[in-house]
């Protein structure tokens, strides 16, 4: 098994979170504040941005819950290819925004 791409930002990390009984719990991937969650249904695997909303997306890898105010996710089917380096953008911009709201100490 491979790393995900996610953790190549070097500053990102993974927790598991929510974990109950019935469940492991759900994948959050973090840095200095949650920046995305991961979730697998049926058909597609779906990584939830919780300030997706405030990141530029040029790109336009935003693909799924467009309509939230403050979420962004994207959805990937199985064989779909992903746009890495849009990806890892993505990441940083969401870290670099976790950075920036947090107030000085």
């Amino acid at each position: 098994m491979h790393q995900p791409i996610i953790v190549e930002v070097p500053e990102v990390i993974e927790e598991w979170k929510w974990a109950k009984a019935s469940s492991p719990g759900t994948p959050v991937w973090s840095q200095n504040g949650m920046i995305c969650t991961g979730e697998t249904y049926k058909n597609v695997v779906k990584l939830t941005f919780f300030k997706g909303a405030s990141l530029k997306d040029p790109t336009g890898i935003f693909n799924s819950s467009l309509e939230g105010k403050a979420g962004r996710a994207i959805d990937t089917a199985e064989g779909e290819k992903v746009d890495v380096s849009a990806f890892k953008a993505l990441i940083r911009k969401a870290v670099n925004l976790n950075d920036t709201s947090k107030p000085d100490k």
